[in-house]
């Protein structure tokens, strides 16, 4: 089968042939038809888990991904073949990826079954960016008119934030460039903040000289993310997904929050996919790239929602 791998970390990012994976008695075989680009991929790929968890070489990338059951293992009872399924393909040991004509993964893991009315490929980039998203608001515990700061609501997490953080009633102000402005608001947000004309600290505290209630941030350095956590309100709440916020700073000012990486499985991925089956939340697909060119787009920056690759 065709696959994207890398052969030793921080190698380069190539197709290969692979042999095709067979489930374990608890696993299922999937067919790929469509796999989300996540930032976290390039980390893997430059060996980001190296120590913490087993890897297999040559290591197929992806985690993300959806598709048709095409076998199942002895003991499987929660999947059939022909089921149409999405889930997070990153189970020890790593290497055995989405970006792949197949993939196997056990049936308790983050997997489950497709909506009818939502297709294959969007479903594909909902996983990793989703259920982030799902899981910064359900900590941050936002109420009705709560203001809710995005740093860096464009992109594929950031675009299911904005819709989240709205749906929970918040006050969404999202960072923006002006071309984008129209999607956010579309997508939620109370009000833009184009980044690129003036500090977006200094424009928040323009707009809103009393604070604001949380602050997501999922770009920013430390330093930077120190200088925005200045607008968040004691008892307030801020949040870095890139490991930048200094969780013992925060305490000191009485702010809640911290660094956070997302745990959800099968149950928030499911009801993730139900809003999405009901139009509450929108799957933002920006490009849909063939699983070839695939190198051209793992770690690319400047995204503006979600890439999916088409297997």
């Amino acid at each position: 089968m065709r696959a994207i791998v890398v052969r030793q970390f921080a190698g380069p990012i190539e197709t290969a042939e692979m042999p095709t994976p067979e489930p374990a008695p608890n696993a299922v075989q999937v067919r790929m038809e469509a796999a989300g680009v996540n930032p976290f991929d390039l980390r893997i790929a430059d060996g980001f888990l190296e120590g913490a968890v087993p890897h297999d070489f040559p290591l197929i990338l992806g985690v993300d991904g959806a598709g048709t059951v095409s076998a199942t293992g002895a003991e499987v009872t929660h999947f059939d073949i022909g089921d149409r399924v999405v889930g997070r393909f990153l189970a020890p040991p790593v290497g055995h990826g989405s970006f792949a004509e197949y993939a196997v993964l056990p049936e308790n893991a983050a997997i489950v079954r497709i909506p009818a009315p939502v297709p294959t490929v969007a479903a594909a980039a909902l996983p990793t960016a989703g259920m982030t998203a799902q899981d910064l608001v359900d900590a941050a515990k936002i109420q009705p008119g709560h203001k809710v700061l995005i740093v860096g609501a464009t992109g594929g997490v950031g675009s299911f934030l904005v819709q989240l953080a709205n749906i929970a009633g918040g006050h969404v102000i999202a960072t923006a460039r002006a071309a984008d402005a129209d999607r956010m608001a579309r997508l939620g947000a109370a009000e833009t903040v184009d980044h690129g004309l003036a500090p977006v600290a200094d424009a928040v505290r323009r707009s809103h000289p009393d604070g604001i209630d949380v602050l997501f941030d999922l770009v920013s350095t430390p330093e930077a993310l120190a200088d925005l956590s200045g607008l968040v309100r004691t008892g307030g709440a801020v949040y870095s997904t890139i490991g930048a916020a200094d969780e013992q700073a925060l305490r000191q000012r009485d702010l809640t929050g911290g660094n956070i990486e997302s745990r959800g499985g099968a149950a928030e991925l499911a009801r993730l996919l139900h809003r999405v089956a009901d139009g509450d939340v929108v799957i933002p697909v920006q490009a849909t790239v063939p699983l070839s060119q695939a190198s051209s787009v793992i770690g690319a920056g400047g995204a503006r929602g979600k890439t999916v690759l088409v297997i």
